[in-house]
């Protein structure tokens, strides 16, 4: 196979073989869930997540935190605490360590997360470090955000535009690359501050549109990028999408980056933006909140029937939307002979 998401049929056989045993937990594993709900008793619920980060090695813990807690944030939860298994190569400097212990503190920070734990070692025949992050967050009963939520005919939001973790990881695996194919270094540099601003945090966002309106689903596109994402929205609502080409905003430096590696946005890899389902009465509302904290967004569509399936439309044609069997980042790495690919399998 090859390296990052198993797809989604053979992920759905295996997680078909989990027998729910415990009443407790309200949200388990799933095509297109982002994180386990489990009710502990009281006025709110507990939202768990668990994701490793084997790529992006110079910001790794930066990373392990904002992926994380962006997968929390879908369930309509605060960020609350965080746990991180670090694995370093043998040889590894001590600076290496200090600095991913920075990171993981920086971001942290920002999010006003709680680091509690976790576990450091040198591992074994690793090339790299790698981040496991683990994060708990709590939702009030009321306001958890579950996929079973969509209806057909809501309103389907996409913020910021694509595709900001996928363009800031090209330039910072792959910029000598990108060079050689005539962008200039300045061009480069810009799109690897990607991860900074516009940013791969979706947290704000995603607490603005609960704040102001039912929300009901949200889905972060990572790995495969906004197709992928959204077949995986499809998947957990079970129902369809039915999206406008014209209305995806692709980010100036996305276009320039994939204009010169041969890229596809639709399938680049792709935190940062956040999908939002929201009845349609609703959608102004919730557009404005999130605009009013500062974060662009859009309406791309709405959700269907899921006999539509999931569909997009563009210069008067309406098509199935294409599917990626590999991460288009990935694809360009392998193409190159680069011997790193994107974080790892997703769930």
């Amino acid at each position: 196979m090859d390296i990052g998401k198993l797809p989604n049929e053979m992920l759905a056989e295996l997680l078909a073989k989990i027998q729910r045993r415990d009443p407790r937990v309200i949200v388990g594993p799933g095509v297109g869930r982002d994180a386990a709900v489990v009710d502990v008793g009281g006025p709110r619920l507990l939202v768990a997540k668990s994701d490793p980060i084997t790529f992006a090695t110079d910001l790794i813990g930066w990373y392990a935190v904002h992926i994380n807690a962006n997968d929390v944030a879908c369930m309509g939860a605060r960020p609350a605490w965080f746990l991180a298994t670090i694995l370093l190569p043998e040889g590894a400097a001590l600076e290496l360590a200090e600095s991913i212990f920075d990171q993981l503190l920086g971001a942290c920070q920002k999010l006003e997360i709680e680091l509690v734990g976790g576990h450091t070692e040198i591992t074994y025949r690793l090339d790299r470090p790698i981040v496991v992050g683990a994060l708990l967050g709590e939702v009030e009963r009321e306001r958890l955000v579950s996929p079973a939520g969509a209806r057909p005919g809501d309103a389907l939001l996409l913020t910021k535009g694509i595709a900001i973790e996928g363009t800031a990881v090209l330039a910072r695996e792959a910029g000598a690359v990108l060079k050689r194919l005539g962008l200039p270094a300045a061009t480069v540099e810009e799109a690897k501050q990607y991860i900074f601003q516009p940013g791969i945090s979706v947290v704000q966002e995603a607490m603005a549109a609960c704040e102001a309106v039912a929300i009901h689903a949200m889905h972060d596109p990572t790995e495969g990028g906004l197709a992928t994402a959204l077949y995986e929205l499809a998947e957990a609502t079970a129902l369809g999408l039915a999206v406008q080409d014209d209305a995806i905003e692709v980010l100036p430096l996305t276009c320039v980056l994939c204009r010169a590696a041969g890229l596809d946005p639709l399938g680049l890899l792709a935190s940062g933006s956040l999908l939002i389902a929201v009845a349609e009465e609703d959608s102004p509302r919730a557009q404005a909140a999130i605009a009013a904290a500062g974060v662009p967004v859009r309406r791309i569509g709405r959700l269907a029937r899921s006999e539509e399936g999931v569909t997009i439309e563009g210069q008067g044609q309406r098509k199935r939307l294409p599917r990626f069997a590999r991460d288009e980042v990935a694809r360009f790495l392998a193409q190159r002979g680069e011997s790193r690919e994107p974080r790892g399998t997703r769930g």
